[in-house]
């Protein structure tokens, strides 16, 4: 898989305090990458810590860049990439842009704090569908309309229509921990990289997905 070219950082402000914990604990700001024009704008849930003796792929919080350590960056984009949708087609951002200490789970103050952040983002790429991979990712993007959750799982790979961002919105399992879950979904490695083409697919073709 090949790493993103660290051109494509679209870092939007130089500084950011408005989480006084995340500042403290990160080591750069992540922010997102990949095209401008991307026909595909993916969300985490926020940056890995990283590791500072891999190589290139050492993970968000040391490389400023979202969706970047060996593990779930490179999986994420090897899933979508298997699944039609490479570098060119794809922007890669967080929900939090900065590491939680202790790899804990971001608040929902933390959420809300960078929501502007995401939205800012995707009102400039201008995507023809938004991909949230987790629960803390697809919970953030549905709090922009006054949404809630009330169950991650039931919702994988279940579009709905974003009003505010304007895209239609399709929930992803986690990298880290979707062979745990893929399977329990009844989907083999193979088969649910087909489920999330037709998916996408079907939403950017303007036709409802497939039962």
């Amino acid at each position: 898989m090949e790493f993103p070219d660290p051109d494509s950082r679209n870092v939007l402000a130089d500084d950011c305090q408005r989480c006084p914990a995340l500042a403290e604990s990160r080591a750069c700001i992540s922010w997102g990458n990949g095209p401008l024009d991307a026909d595909v704008v993916v969300i985490g849930e926020a940056p890995a810590e990283g590791d500072p003796g891999a190589d290139q792929w050492r993970g968000g919080n040391l490389t400023g860049m979202a969706y970047t350590s060996r593990a779930s960056g490179r999986k994420i984009r090897e899933l979508l990439a298997d699944a039609g949708f490479g570098h060119d087609e794809c922007y890669f951002t967080n929900a939090v842009k900065c590491h939680p200490a202790g790899n804990r789970d971001p608040t929902a103050e933390e959420l809300a704090n960078c929501r502007p952040y995401l939205a800012a983002e995707v009102e400039t790429v201008g995507p023809q569908v938004v991909l949230t991979t987790g629960k803390h990712a697809t919970e953030t993007v549905l709090a922009l309309d006054g949404e809630s959750l009330s169950g991650f799982l039931d919702s994988v790979l279940e579009s709905r229509k974003s009003d505010a961002l304007g895209v239609p919105v399709v929930p992803l399992l986690h990298p880290s921990y979707q062979e745990v879950w893929r399977s329990r979904l009844g989907y083999s490695n193979e088969g649910y990289v087909e489920a999330i083409a037709a998916a996408v697919r079907s939403v950017t073709d303007g036709r409802s997905p497939p039962e």
